[in-house]
């Protein structure tokens, strides 16, 4: 079979360095929407997107770990591990989560060691999880897992894994904000690193299912982010320590997000749909962990 799952749990971690510069944390900010001014009518940019886009107020959206380095993201660098030989027209990316360690500076060097961590059965798919823990000369800085889902690897008989899914929250949400995708959006994402062609070629789209070529999920899932530490935590990125998705569905370049956000107690629970196809699911079992939550005005 093209997974083995005993040989690529046993295969030994793949280390090397990574580093990454101001221009890079600007780019990924920009592919995911930073920059925008949630006002149409006005021509200034919002100043409180500077500190995503100007070198003298930035700061680090967590998200970025899933880029940091500018190589392969986990979806793609787990498709060479030892043990999976699989065709990239059947990978989807599962979900994502990231752990926060300390906040991630604005630029670094660090040691990236990435395994694959755990193989699932579901039957007439696979799973992987990619997990990539990040150190910096101060200590560990994230740990990346990617959930890798590949159709038509299941049914060896393995371990199912995890399938908990969060409750719903109760009542209405806490805060509902709207962002729009750009068409280029896409293309724009892809210099950070992914440059799967899903994301860009609409022959390699239809030959993995989709009419046209599809947003990358972790664009999603940092334009996501953004709108929860922009909203609920006083525009603060220090405050995050975890957060965690799972990929519900698929979306378009030129379509508009619905992001729906419900408080706890230190955690937001994020609902995250597509406007144009009455609230299709995008974004599901979606969470962040964080420090006292604080609306931004």
């Amino acid at each position: 079979m093209p997974i083995d799952a005993a040989l690529a749990l046993a295969a030994e971690p793949r280390s090397g360095e990574i580093s990454w510069t101001p221009k890079d944390v600007q780019l990924y900010h920009l592919g995911v929407g930073a920059g925008a001014n949630p006002d149409k009518h006005s021509p200034a940019t919002d100043p409180d997107e500077l500190r995503y886009t100007l070198e003298s107020r930035l700061h680090v959206l967590p998200s970025f770990a899933t880029v940091a380095g500018a190589g392969s993201p986990g979806v793609i660098s787990g498709l060479s591990m030892p043990g999976v030989d699989v065709d990239l027209a059947r990978v989807l990316h599962g979900g994502q989560t990231i752990e926060i360690h300390r906040p991630l500076p604005v630029e670094g060097t660090a040691t990236a060691t990435s395994r694959i961590a755990a193989v699932y059965d579901k039957g007439k798919a696979a799973v992987l999880v990619m997990r990539t823990e990040v150190t910096g000369a101060e200590g560990p800085l994230w740990t990346n897992d990617a959930q890798i889902f590949v159709r038509g690897e299941g049914g060896w008989g393995g371990d199912r894994g995890p399938s908990a899914r969060l409750e719903p929250p109760a009542g209405e949400p806490d805060k509902v904000v709207e962002r729009p995708i750009r068409e280029d959006q896409a293309l724009l994402y892809r210099l950070s690193g992914d440059r799967n062609p899903l994301h860009a070629d609409p022959e390699f789209a239809k030959v993995a299912g989709f009419e046209r070529p599809i947003l990358h999920g972790l664009c999603t899932y940092g334009m996501t982010l953004k709108a929860v530490v922009d909203t609920l935590l006083g525009g603060d990125v220090g405050r995050v320590r975890s957060y965690t998705t799972r990929f519900a569905g698929v979306v378009y370049p030129g379509e508009t997000l619905r992001i729906r956000m419900w408080r706890g107690d230190g955690r937001v629970q994020v609902s995250v749909t597509a406007v144009d196809r009455d609230d299709a699911p995008v974004l599901a079992d979606t969470l962040v962990l964080a420090d006292t939550l604080v609306e931004h005005s």
